[in-house]
């Protein structure tokens, strides 16, 4: 017989499954399951609760076979089991509740801890736990590197308008400040870049703006900013400023181009004439010095003849007291030898008694010798050689025909 067929007796029933094989027969006081009818709802919630129990820990409750016993067991069953099951899903929502706590900073971030809306402190990267619902972290980037750029056009110095152009590199150095001591640190920063811009070209005229000052007024805007940015607690460290433009107004952009070019002109210009005179300025020194050099030489070599002349006229003052005619004329010899050497004629004196003095054009005859200027010592000496030879035989002429007139002159007187 089937283990739910009607009639099956106390043993039969034995057979239930859902008694866990426990239950004993008969139609004892409290058994609600006899008769064929669906398993007892308390039954299953009293295994459920057992098999808990079980893995709690806790000794599993048993059914006994008086009706007054086993409906009191149920009763406290049914009150443990409402017990239990909130137990359990406070247990599992605490479980929940502390995983969902840890959090992750990274290598480039920093954690800043809110507890309850109030700042508590900054964590560093790792692995971190702070209560959920009670703590708020809110993790910064304090190593990415932001910009910023501010482009607007404003009244220099000297009341002209220019359009700047600038461009701004900051990182956090202070996550809580940040977060916390200013309401949009970005829109922070673009108002205080656009104080410091226009401060700084109200304090510059266009025409440094547009050419030499332009690396001028980034330093300076840098400086400022930096200041403000101190002195708002932002918690942004500026790292720099670029310059990416400075342009007049479009309608006078043509103008401003005409005389850029000029500048430009002018400017090509200068390093030319500087070109030049870097070339013409060693030459004129090297000439200079030269000259300089050249009169030093001329000075010395005449201070030396005048000290030689000195020393020679004090040596013949010596030989002249010595011997007054003697050295006379020996310096009248000199003289005249010196005076004579440097004259194209020669004087031959025919000897004593004779009153003519030939001259002789000696320079048309030795000019058949100017190739031999080479070699002055020989050339010197063959001179004077043929010099010698010619006056003698010269002298020799004239004395013959000098001769020969006296004779001459005899014949006629004794006529």
């Amino acid at each position: 017989m089937a283990w739910n067929e009607p009639g099956g007796g106390g043993n039969n029933n034995q057979q239930d499954p859902w008694s866990g094989g426990d239950r004993r027969g008969g139609n004892g006081g409290g058994n609600k399951n006899q008769g064929g009818g669906p398993p007892d709802i308390d039954e299953v919630i009293r295994k459920l609760r057992n098999k808990l129990n079980g893995l709690l820990g806790r000794r599993q409750l048993r059914s006994v076979n008086n009706g007054d016993d086993n409906g009191s067991n149920q009763g406290g069953g049914g009150g443990r089991s409402a017990l239990l099951l909130p137990i359990i899903v406070l247990i599992v929502g605490v479980v929940v509740w502390a995983g969902s706590g840890f959090h992750l900073i990274d290598q480039s971030e920093r954690g800043v801890v809110f507890r309850f809306g109030k700042y508590t402190n900054t964590i560093g990267p790792g692995l971190h736990w702070n209560p959920p619902l009670i703590d708020r972290v809110e993790s910064v980037n304090v190593t990415r590197i932001r910009s910023a750029s501010q482009t607007d056009s404003m009244l220099t110095r000297d009341e002209n308008i220019v359009r700047v152009s600038i461009s701004s590199q900051y990182v956090v150095s202070d996550p809580h400040a940040f977060l916390v001591n200013v309401r949009g640190p970005e829109m922070t920063l673009q108002n205080a870049m656009d104080s410091a811009l226009r401060q700084e070209v109200g304090n510059m005229e266009l025409q440094q703006i547009l050419t030499t000052g332009r690396e001028e007024l980034a330093g300076d805007i840098y400086d400022r900013l930096t200041s403000y940015l101190e002195a708002y607690g932002t918690g942004i460290r500026l790292q720099t400023v670029n310059m990416e433009s400075t342009a007049p107004p479009d309608q006078v952009q043509d103008a401003f181009d005409d005389v850029i070019r000029a500048r430009e002109e002018q400017q090509r210009t200068i390093n030319r004439a500087n070109a030049y005179r870097d070339a013409i300025l060693p030459e004129a020194e090297g000439q200079r010095q030269r000259m300089i050099e050249e009169a030093q030489g001329y000075k010395a070599a005449v201070v030396a003849d005048a000290q030689g002349d000195a020393n020679r006229f004090i040596s013949l003052l010596g030989e002249y007291e010595k011997a007054p005619d003697v050295t006379r004329q020996r310096l009248y010899l000199d003289t005249m030898t010196e005076i004579l050497s440097n004259t194209p004629k020669a004087l031959v004196d025919l000897g004593e008694g004779n009153d003519a003095v030939t001259v002789l054009p000696l320079n048309q005859m030795g000019r058949g010798d100017n190739s031999g200027k080479s070699d002055n010592s020989q050339s010197n000496d063959v001179d004077a050689r043929q010099l010698e030879q010619l006056s003698q035989q010269v002298v020799e002429h004239m004395r013959s025909n000098q001769k020969q007139n006296n004779g001459r002159s005899s014949l006629r007187e004794g006529r």
